[in-house]
């Protein structure tokens, strides 16, 4: 089964459950769900939210941590075996989902129809489906004219899409994106020149933000990336000669990137809110741990920043 059909098959026991707090709508022929632009959402919506993004081949979870300080707080686990194709093939936000009146970072397995991005193309990515199912962040539900885009970009009818929706900034939205910390680890090993294929498993945990002000998109981007960036924590397991794991195991954390100490929506203020001047290097968990099965080595590098956690979650 394709991710397309997993994630739609889930969408439907979404769809028809009340107590999540999603609202759903049908625009321009698709069916769009509102995890947190009007809806109020949950826990659970974002759980799911999670699975949808990356084609129901993770299990995710919430668990109690202390790495943003004294007291537990909730923190978002999330494992899978299939990690290129839930990661890089799915989760990443690799589409920006643009029309004359609408713009979303679109992640989700509807990338793989669409293909046109480097990394599905140089990792060879791409599935059949009749049906479509993305994720977009965003402050807005779409327009038609972006469901007319998407449908035209996955070349699939409207009324096979479906779309759910969430900002960064909300109860649902908020764990969709601290769910990266696999994939933000993934993407840097890939950019490095490793072989993403030879990546068997992941696990990572990263701790749940408190949500920004509803209409403070900056400081809901900001929380959710320190997170990643400064509490994150994510294991690999891979299958590869170890002297490929030692080149590049200290280029994976954060802590390479010459944007590394200050919360992010500090950096993000300082490029004039634009994400492509951050330094790229900076987008990767705190603490990466790389067990090599061929060799029974493990290799870990970055760490923890509690104190940056600290100033972006509770002083600001």
């Amino acid at each position: 089964m394709s991710l397309n059909e997993s994630a739609y098959r889930l969408a439907r026991i979404v769809a028809d459950n009340p107590q999540l707090g999603i609202e759903p709508h049908t625009i321009a022929g698709a069916e769009v769900l509102d995890f947190g632009v009007q809806s109020r959402g949950s826990l659970a919506a974002g759980l799911l939210l999670t699975r949808l993004c990356m084609g129901d081949q993770v299990q995710v979870a919430l668990q109690a941590d202390d790495t943003a300080g004294p007291a537990l707080q909730p923190a978002v686990t999330v494992q899978t075996d299939r990690p290129l194709l839930a990661c890089l093939g799915s989760q990443y936000a690799g589409w920006p989902v643009q029309a004359d009146d609408y713009f979303a970072m679109g992640s989700g397995p509807f990338r793989l129809l669409r293909g046109r991005e480097p990394v599905l193309e140089s990792l060879g990515l791409a599935e059949r489906s009749n049906v479509a199912v993305g994720v977009l962040e965003s402050t807005e539900l779409p327009t038609a004219g972006a469901v007319a885009e998407v449908a035209n970009c996955v070349n699939r009818p409207a009324e096979h899409m479906t779309l759910c929706v969430a900002p960064a900034g909300s109860l649902a939205g908020s764990i969709q994106v601290v769910a990266r910390s696999v994939e933000t680890a993934m993407h840097k090993l890939h950019e490095c020149g490793f072989d993403a294929r030879q990546v068997r498993a992941g696990w990572g945990v990263a701790p749940l933000p408190p949500i920004a002000r509803r209409n403070d998109v900056v400081g809901g981007i900001g929380r959710t990336n320190d997170a990643i960036l400064y509490g994150g924590r994510v294991t690999l397991w891979v299958d590869v000669d170890q002297t490929e794991v030692e080149r590049v195991i200290d280029q994976i954390p954060s802590q390479a990137s010459r944007d590394y100490g200050r919360p992010f929506a500090e950096v993000f203020k300082s490029y004039d809110y634009d994400f492509y001047k951050v330094d790229p290097r900076l987008f990767s968990p705190a603490v990466v741990t790389i067990v090599n099965l061929r060799t029974g080595a493990a290799r870990q590098s970055g760490r923890l920043n509690p104190d940056v956690l600290q100033q972006s979650f509770f002083d600001s």
